[in-house]
């Protein structure tokens, strides 16, 4: 019996290739066909059978990497810690990020807004992400730690507020415990990574991994090496 011709159509970009073999078996090796994203087998344009569809995974393009971590010079320890957050929060954009996922951002840089101003464009804009800052403050925390601080709303967004807010939560995470010997550093890792999602688990992932985008930037491996350096003469 003569074998049926056997015709195979690989698409690439919905750019096809077609070939035919009759009587023969086509044979494809995974580095033949790697870079399409579909291969569609039919029997011939005389049958009616539908076509056998294999789709392939397609590879995902890598995600950029952060810049490495300069670690600070500074005596000062919170401020050291404060560039290893900012670093994992805000990246290069500093003290005048806006989270990514913003589709409205604020008319001019955060650190030249007043207080007032970010919360005056957080109400005008919901249904969006809201993080600000070097420190990615979210509104609700934002908001409390205004109150704590006696902030006036009519003051600037700058750096040293930015720095003065995020050394409350620094507090909050038990940074005095830590730095008195009464915490071990693994639960004030723990604490930080509470409080902001670029710091990682130990399992490499965020805490609030997926959630409105949120993801770990920095390895574990080196969260705790920066962690160690900086209070290593605590």
């Amino acid at each position: 019996m003569k074998t049926r011709s056997l015709i195979f159509a690989v698409g690439l970009l919905g750019v096809p290739f077609v070939g035919a073999a009759e009587g023969h078996q086509a044979q494809f090796s995974m580095h033949d066909i790697r870079h399409f994203e579909a291969i569609s087998f039919g029997l011939g344009d005389k049958s009616s059978a539908a076509p056998i569809r294999i789709d392939l995974p397609v590879r995902a393009a890598p995600k950029a990497g952060r810049d490495p971590f300069i670690a600070s010079r500074s005596s000062d320890q919170a401020a050291r810690l404060r560039d290893l957050i900012g670093h994992a929060e805000a990246g290069r954009a500093g003290y005048d990020a806006v989270q990514h996922g913003a589709r409205i951002r604020p008319s001019r840089r955060p650190t030249d807004m007043t207080v007032a101003e970010i919360f005056g464009w957080i109400k005008a804009t919901p249904n969006q992400p809201h993080a600000i800052g070097r420190y990615q403050f979210i509104p609700a925390t934002l908001r409390g730690l205004v109150r704590r601080a006696g902030v006036n709303p009519q003051q600037r967004f700058s750096p040293a507020l930015q720095d003065h807010l995020a050394n409350l939560l620094l507090d909050d995470a038990g940074f005095g415990a830590f730095t008195a010997g009464k915490m071990s550093h693994r639960s004030f890792m723990y604490n930080l990574a509470g409080i902001w999602a670029g710091l990682p688990l130990p399992s490499g992932r965020s805490r609030y991994e997926g959630y409105a985008g949120n993801r770990s930037t920095i390895s574990w491996n080196t969260y705790r090496t920066e962690i160690t350096r900086i209070f290593s003469q605590r």
